[in-house]
């Protein structure tokens, strides 16, 4: 098993910027890839930022040129969110796959006021 605790989430002005963190601890062998999600109420959990292995990454075309993921080791990854949006609103969830499996964090929640 893998654990993932989140933190950094919090209340935000738009335009303003957060960094979330992530760290992974438990049964970790060959992490394939690391990434946030986003869930906001009444929509369904998308993808936001994903790091592989190989230090190759993607983005949500929604949050393309200011959000940033980054990871400094297996074990911790990292978002840096700036110029937020109100549309940025939700909790987000760290993601870890393992040798096929999904591992999620409990999910921190981000709030951009308008």
């Amino acid at each position: 098993q893998v654990q993932l605790v989140e933190s950094g989430g919090g209340l935000v002005q738009a335009g303003g910027s957060l960094r979330l963190s992530c760290a992974a601890s438990g049964t970790i062998f060959s992490i394939n890839a690391m990434g946030w999600y986003r869930q906001a109420p009444g929509k369904q959990r998308e993808l936001v930022a994903r790091i592989t292995s190989g230090s190759s990454t993607s983005y949500a075309d929604s949050v393309k040129g200011r959000f940033s993921i980054s990871r400094d080791n297996a074990k911790r990854v990292y978002l840096q969110m700036n110029a937020l949006k109100p549309e940025d609103t939700a909790v987000y969830y760290c993601n870890v796959l393992q040798f096929g499996n999904n591992y999620w964090g409990q999910g921190t929640q981000v709030t951009v006021s308008s």
